[in-house]
């Protein structure tokens, strides 16, 4: 089962990645990064997708009303297109508190937006912290 080094290293893999983090939406710390950083900074990146998977995992609205601590996280992924590029973010199921995420970052001429939220689907179930 592989641990984060090993996970970042096959997303990176996939066709058009430009760069993939393991990132605890609680504390917008990066517990890894390979590749690039939209703008530069990998630090900055992880706290601002924390913030958007926050947003997206305490609304009322888009997570389910059973969810709570101690099951699976509320919202499996989020996907953010732009002009250039994909953004793809995977919850990670974990036996403690479920607050780590997988982000990808995919060309979006070169890369294939349906493999990789596949393949980061089963990165995220193999996915072995601590």
């Amino acid at each position: 089962m592989p641990g984060i080094d090993e996970s970042l290293l096959e997303a990176m893999r996939l066709p058009g990645a430009r760069g993939a983090a393991v990132v605890d939406w609680i504390s917008g710390l990066a517990l890894g990064a390979v590749g690039d950083a939209p703008g530069g900074d990998p630090e900055a990146t992880a706290a601002e997708t924390a913030e958007l998977a926050r947003l997206a995992t305490e609304s009322g609205v888009l997570a389910p009303a059973d969810a709570g601590p101690g099951k699976e996280p509320p919202v499996q992924d989020l996907i953010l297109t732009n002009t250039d590029s994909y953004h793809l973010l995977r919850f990670v199921s974990t036996t403690f508190d479920s607050t780590v995420f997988l982000h990808l970052w995919l060309d979006r001429t070169d890369g294939n937006l349906a493999l990789a939220r596949i393949r980061l689907a089963e990165m995220a179930d193999r996915l072995v912290l601590g």
